[in-house]
């Protein structure tokens, strides 16, 4: 039976179509649009849903779909997701209702983090955190194959672990989320308070290359940042493997440079744990939302 994953990003939506032996047929993504608000971004699901089915002639399928954010267990409503307007508001049970099908939903990072297990980076590894960090910063934790979600389903929400209290105000009401500090997003903010001008992510890392000393600056703070950020997930997990994903994944000076903060801040006498690009690209959650469909 063939597969169909849709992750549901702050910017974009994007699908995949799976076949039985989990070969990809097909892929497609749009924009997410969410300065429109709950409905639209519904309409956009189900506009990319059907996309996704066109392109195996309406054939049987499992579905599944990944989300910034959880499924509270108490309320059965989408929390924590990072497009505000889907907290509170996004159930399994609408997305059923506007696609016409039974789904599974689960949080992107978790998605990604399984992908990358299952058939990525992290394959062959019984214990496996998975970073997002593009818009924002999440992440997830497999642990022989499977996902672990916690008593909360907020294992792995790296993003919202706060390193400094007097940083930057996060949306969750926190200060100094890891997600205010390293995500591209953040990183862009961080430069506008700091110099008042607005740079995209690309240009500041061009910058930094050249040596301005205000993109060097932004992006010292980012790699002292990242260093203290997963040093303190190193302390507590103690993974076989950590895989990045997410656009700012991309930078190579993370694997030198971001890397050796994390290994003088780790509390150890040296840092084993690997810490490795994603192999299956930026697209791996939507790989893991077709992967746990039902």
């Amino acid at each position: 039976m063939n597969r169909i994953g849709i992750d549901l990003g702050g910017t974009k939506i994007e699908g995949v179509v799976l076949d039985a032996s989990g070969k990809e047929l097909f892929r497609s993504r749009i924009a997410t649009e969410r300065n429109k608000g709950y409905e639209h971004i519904l309409e956009r699901i189900h506009s990319l849903y059907g996309i996704l089915k066109e392109k195996i002639g309406g054939e049987s399928h499992t579905l599944g779909i990944g989300t910034p954010g959880a499924v509270s267990y108490k309320t059965g409503f989408l929390k924590n997701s990072n497009t505000v307007c889907l907290s509170g508001r996004l159930s399994v049970a609408d997305l059923e209702k506007t696609l016409g099908k039974k789904l599974a939903i689960e949080n992107d990072a978790n998605c990604f983090a399984l992908a990358e297990t299952m058939a990525g980076a992290g394959k062959g590894k019984k214990l496996v955190f998975g970073v997002i960090m593009g818009t924002g910063c999440g992440g997830g934790i497999v642990h022989e194959g499977k996902v672990i979600r916690g008593l909360q389903s907020i294992a792995g929400e790296w993003g919202h672990m706060s390193v400094d209290p007097n940083g930057p105000k996060c949306y969750c009401g926190q200060r100094g989320c890891v997600e205010t500090l390293i995500s591209g997003t953040g990183v862009e903010t961080r430069y506008k308070v700091k110099y008042g001008r607005v740079k995209a992510l690309k240009e500041i890392v061009e910058d930094y290359r050249k040596k301005d000393p205000d993109a060097v600056s932004v992006m010292r703070d980012f790699f002292r940042n990242f260093g203290r950020s997963l040093a303190n997930l190193v302390n507590v997990l103690d993974p076989d493997m950590i895989v990045l994903g997410g656009g700012v994944s991309n930078i190579p000076e993370i694997y030198e440079e971001g890397i050796a903060q994390v290994q003088h801040y780790v509390f150890s006498d040296s840092l084993e744990t690997p810490i490795v690009r994603h192999a299956l690209g930026d697209s791996a959650g939507v790989i893991g939302a077709a992967l746990i469909g039902i």
